[in-house]
């Protein structure tokens, strides 16, 4: 195949899609609006599964480079109640197979393996529009313009390539998340850091709660959960950090203090991160020339599976391609068919996971939820 793919986002599904290409010699480019890869953090650990992310990462032919980037030990989970109760303690036993690593590391992975220049840093798209036979101008914030034979959005939530596919626009999911980190935790944050202890830490009461989880380096980084309106953010002032986190520390007045320096005491400024989605069986007709991956075609609330999907969506439109080298619709096609049954296959499956830990039985019935236990009344 000669037809050179456009790919808008740099995260982890676009990259990998963008390393598949390589492997089978298509030519790719991918456009970012970061102006350089280490612009801002990449978030926390991902679990990477089997069939998914792990299946993906074979295909892009890296995974013995992956697995050196597992921190071991990380697969322990405890749950806590807002006094630092412990109900439930599971260690890492090694038996996992969901082993977690750093999003960061895993994404510059994926960059290192990209011939240089592949990334075009500092492309934000503000307009993208069709041209016809399946030919796509895509405009940057600079004043410049790319005109695409094949385009891929692999550009998450706000996607810019949507609507060229789709009317569906991404809503409030009524969970809003705020995101500390604490550095150095072992000397400089100890009690917090026994609490969180090997792995990862869900501290949870009805309609808030504190996910957090230890990285390398002694690094304690944590999502505050709190079930609000959408009118309960929009209104706050998040470049103030210090009244930002005053505010969200009224919501957890009376909890032990070891889990509230996760929020009091973050070496970073808090960081405001709504929670948006689109609607369940997000779906489109077949439009010549271009498609999507990841959260810009089925964003869903955090449930372990939005890193793993986008990667597989992005390895299997690599591989159908490569399969179809004569056929661009015919490849666009295989793979909306596969993605949309992957995505309906992990909406099926979804126990609720991320409701049930702010849920009015909190932390009760995410305990339920692991240990297959009845929760208590």
């Amino acid at each position: 195949m000669t037809t050179p793919v456009t790919i808008i986002g740099a995260g982890l599904g676009g990259l990998t899609l963008a390393r598949v290409l390589h492997v089978h010699g298509i030519p790719a480019t991918v456009y970012e609006a970061d102006p350089a890869p280490d612009f801002r953090r990449q978030g926390g650990l991902l679990d990477i599964h089997p069939q998914t992310g792990q299946a993906a990462l074979e295909a892009a032919g890296l995974i013995t480079e992956f697995r050196e980037l597992i921190l071991p030990g990380r697969e322990a989970y405890r749950i806590m109640d807002r006094a630092g109760s412990v109900l439930l303690d599971l260690s890492d036993v090694g038996t996992g197979e969901r082993p977690e690593v750093p999003r960061g590391a895993l994404r510059q992975m994926l960059l290192d393996s990209l011939p240089a220049g592949t990334v075009r840093w500092g492309h934000k798209v503000t307009a993208v529009k069709a041209l016809g036979d399946g030919r796509h101008q895509v405009s940057f914030a600079d004043d410049t313009t790319v005109v695409a034979d094949l385009l891929v959005g692999a550009d998450g939530t706000w996607s810019r390539v949507r609507p060229l596919l789709s009317r569906a626009t991404p809503e409030y999911f009524g969970v809003c998340s705020v995101e500390t980190f604490l550095f150095d935790a072992e000397t400089r944050h100890s009690d917090s850091a026994k609490a969180v202890g090997a792995g990862s830490l869900f501290a949870l009461a009805p309609g808030h709660g504190l996910l957090a989880h230890r990285e390398g380096g002694g690094t304690l980084h944590t999502y505050v959960q709190l079930k609000k309106p959408q009118d309960w953010f929009t209104g706050l002032d998040t470049s103030d950090a210090a009244a930002f986190t005053a505010r969200v520390m009224e919501e957890f007045d009376g909890w032990a203090p070891a889990l509230t320096a996760l929020i009091t005491d973050s070496d970073t400024p808090p960081v405001l991160r709504p929670i948006f989605t689109l609607p369940a069986g997000h779906r489109w007709e077949r439009v010549p020339g271009v498609t999507l991956l990841g959260d810009a075609a089925h964003l869903r609330a955090p449930n372990g599976e939005g890193a793993n999907l986008a990667m597989l969506d992005g390895a299997e439109l690599g591989r159908a391609l490569a399969a179809h080298p004569n056929n661009v619709e015919t490849a666009l096609a295989a793979h909306e068919h596969t993605m949309f049954a992957h995505a309906a296959a992990v909406e099926a499956d979804d126990d609720g996971f991320y409701t049930t830990m702010i849920d009015d039985q909190a932390p009760h019935s995410l305990l339920a939820l692991m240990t297959g236990d009845e929760p208590d009344a």
